[in-house]
């Protein structure tokens, strides 16, 4: 049978840094890190909340020095992406974190362009690049990144909101949501993982986000809800990385099963699938199985995921297509789209 197509939209490159690219990178630019072996690396990857995840993430994002280094992480992950039966890809970088260790935009940047670039040709994924800004550091600093990616011409799509979520709300970043709305850039932001539902509603108000990544806390308020379902606002929900993080102490207790019994526009994805335990395909094999949906379901969240991406009309009509395919060969309802 075809494999489900799949649209990822919450993805963080550089949580795609497999634990053997860490170490054979690191080798290649001499830098030193603080563990022994991939085996060693590999044993650390169990965390107690978001917080921990962020200290080893951190640490090993030193390895990236390079311009190849970038294209080669991004084109890794756009193979991996292929075999789990992905077609579409917005994929997200955290450029603050390597500009803080002194690579500059451009580096960062083009190596994953380079990428990108080819994306289509080679392994038949369309993509769109989002800069996600860094919440724990000075909103001032994510004004001035801005600025120079408008001035400079780069070539993205839209910008994020991410990291440490707790203690730093979205209302500090309003001024730079409407620069980047002004500019034309998509809008997203991750509100409601561990943060409160205020978040989400703050990101729905004052940054007038397209998508929630994440947003299960927004579960907690019902008229949040209501409004959601209302307004069809995507939820890009990740759910290895929930159960990794403790969001939910695991899988079964999921409430992927109530968002969509609800009518959310909710789609699942992989987050920083090296650390969290699969990239998408995974995801799909996990909430199959522990949550036991059934096949409608996957396509419901399927679908959601193409209406939810930032993509022109003629190439959702092709996603949905793909979609009727498969659910043509399983003998399931096929879309008007």
């Amino acid at each position: 049978m075809t494999t489900l197509p799949l649209v990822e939209l919450h993805l963080h490159l550089e949580g795609t840094l497999e634990p053997d690219f860490i170490m054979r990178t690191a080798a290649k630019n001499g830098v030193s890190l603080p563990w022994e072996s991939v085996e060693d690396l590999r044993s650390r990857y169990e965390f107690t909340d978001l917080q921990s995840f962020l200290d080893l993430y951190y640490t090993n994002l030193e390895v990236l020095r390079e311009r190849e280094d970038f294209r080669d992480m991004t084109d890794a992950y756009l193979r991996r992406a292929q075999q789990a039966g992905v077609r579409h890809a917005e994929v997200s970088v955290d450029v603050q974190v390597h500009t803080a260790r002194g690579i500059p935009v451009e580096v960062v940047l083009g190596g994953i362009r380079d990428a990108l670039d080819e994306s289509e040709a080679r392994y038949g994924i369309s993509t769109v690049l989002l800069v996600a800004f860094v919440r724990n550091h000075p909103p001032e600093e994510a004004q001035e990144l801005l600025d120079h990616l408008l001035r400079t011409g780069a070539r993205i799509d839209g910008i994020g909101l991410d990291s440490t979520e707790v203690g730093y709300p979205p209302r500090l970043f309003a001024g730079v949501y409407e620069t980047a709305r002004r500019a034309g850039l998509r809008l997203v932001a991750h509100a409601g993982e561990e943060g409160p539902p205020e978040y989400v509603v703050e990101a729905l108000d004052l940054l007038h986000v397209e998508r929630v990544d994440h947003g299960n806390r927004s579960l907690e308020d019902d008229a949040l809800v209501d409004r959601m379902v209302r307004e069809r606002i995507p939820l890009t929900v990740c759910p290895l990385s929930n159960v990794r993080l403790r969001v939910v102490d695991r899988m079964a207790l999921h409430p992927l099963p109530g968002m969509l019994a609800r009518g959310l526009r909710v789609s699942v994805h992989s987050d920083d699938p090296a650390y969290f335990g699969g990239y998408i395909d995974a995801n799909v094999d996990s909430i199959r199985e522990e949550l036991a949906l059934t096949d409608d379901q996957l396509e419901t969240l399927a679908r959601n995921a193409v209406d939810s991406a930032f993509i022109t009309d003629d190439r959702r009509r092709v996603l949905h297509a793909e979609i009727d395919e498969w659910a043509a060969q399983r003998g399931g309802p096929q879309s008007a789209n």
